[in-house]
């Protein structure tokens, strides 16, 4: 499994379109994190980063906030998303995930 974590200043970016990178976490089939990788993405624009990451053959996308079209672009690719999540480090919240103790909230896009 490869999951994506939108990345600025080192920590989750809160809004998806608006990062720097973004931080790719291979996971292997025990949750483990088997590869670390950043990658930056093209520019921002309606579709392409949906696009782009599935490409990447990601599987999940976690972020702090995400517009719906966004949403309904990495669903019909197969791509789940999961929004709500702190700013934190991104490994932290990836292990967080896999060990089923993330916390969410709310989605912090409104558009």
């Amino acid at each position: 499994m490869i999951i994506a974590i939108p990345v600025a200043n080192e920590a989750l970016c809160m809004h998806f379109g608006h990062c720097q990178t973004f931080r790719l976490f291979e996971v292997d089939d025990n949750n483990t994190i088997v590869k670390v990788e950043d990658k930056v993405p093209p520019p921002h624009e309606p579709g392409v980063l949906p696009k782009w990451l599935g490409e990447l053959k990601v599987n999940l996308v976690i972020a702090g906030g995400m517009g719906m079209r966004a949403q309904q672009l990495f669903a019909q690719a197969g791509v789940k998303v999961l929004t709500g999540a702190p700013g934190d480090d991104p490994k932290e919240v990836v292990e967080a995930f896999l060990a089923n103790t993330l916390e969410t909230g709310d989605n912090v896009c409104d558009h």
